[in-house]
């Protein structure tokens, strides 16, 4: 008994110092005057920006730096891993189902930061999220999309009422979004929250980023990323604009974040 104790200790230490290794330094957590963030670095020195990543619903940053697959997959992608901390796991969004915090002044916040201490410019941020996170990402592109090369989400968008195309800044950053036909906590239709908030839904939400940034929708081709069937509408004003569809359910799997990565300019 206490030979096989042992030896499952032994077993999962083992995978600790692995999973260690591959993902790279220790978090470190920043402080900025309206919350904070935890960021990771890749340990051979090879830094070539940050993948700014929202937390779902309940999360936290701290949460977020425990899923160790997402963390590798952008490490790998030569990207520091930044996860933002939300307020009593959620986040302050138009029409969300929580208010509070002046997220955008937040955000603003941290990306100034990140400038500051490591030099990961606006052509260098990539913005990302899950869920009610992936929603706040959208509305970041939205309000300061300048302040990001791209954007690559899981499952979640604007919030009813939508926003319109003109409440946007035309600098929408290149853009991928997945999202499943079996999602049903946010669904592509979206769905109700309590008596008064409603979730938006995913193709017409694209359909306003795309607006603003002046994509050519008539010329929209079909991509396969990571074996999912993508749509892409071209010519925007800052690249592309993809809505990859999968039958999967809510979730935010490694292997897109990779193809996600890869096809909005930072590859391996």
């Amino acid at each position: 008994m206490l030979h096989r104790s042992l030896l499952v200790l032994a077993l999962v230490m083992a995978a600790s110092v692995s999973v260690a290794d591959a993902l790279g330094a220790e978090p470190v957590v920043r402080m900025v005057p309206s919350g904070n963030y935890r960021i990771a670095m890749p340990e051979d020195g090879d830094v070539r920006g940050a993948y700014v990543y929202f937390h779902g619903f309940k999360g936290s940053a701290e949460l977020q730096m425990q899923q160790a697959s997402l963390m590798a997959t952008t490490l790998a992608h030569h990207l520091a891993y930044v996860a933002v901390d939300g307020t009593k796991g959620g986040w302050s969004f138009p029409n969300g189902a929580w208010t509070g915090r002046d997220e955008q002044a937040f955000i603003a916040e941290v990306l100034d930061d990140l400038s500051a201490r490591d030099g990961f410019t606006a052509n260098k941020i990539v913005i990302g999220g899950f869920s009610i996170g992936a929603s706040m990402a959208w509305y970041t592109a939205c309000q300061q999309g300048e302040k990001a090369a791209a954007m690559v989400t899981f499952s979640g968008v604007f919030w009813n009422p939508l926003p319109r195309p003109e409440d946007c800044v035309a600098e929408i950053p290149p853009m991928i979004h997945f999202h499943g036909t079996a999602d049903r906590t946010f669904p592509l239709s979206g769905r109700a929250i309590g008596a008064t908030r409603h979730q938006g839904d995913a193709y017409k939400s694209v359909a306003i980023l795309r607006r603003r940034a002046l994509c050519e929708d008539e010329a929209r081709t079909r991509i396969t990323l990571d074996g999912i069937d993508c749509e892409v509408a071209p010519g925007c004003l800052r690249g592309s604009s993809t809505m990859c569809i999968h039958g999967g359910g809510h979730q935010a799997r490694a292997d897109m974040l990779d193809a996600g990565l890869t096809a909005v300019g930072f590859p391996k």
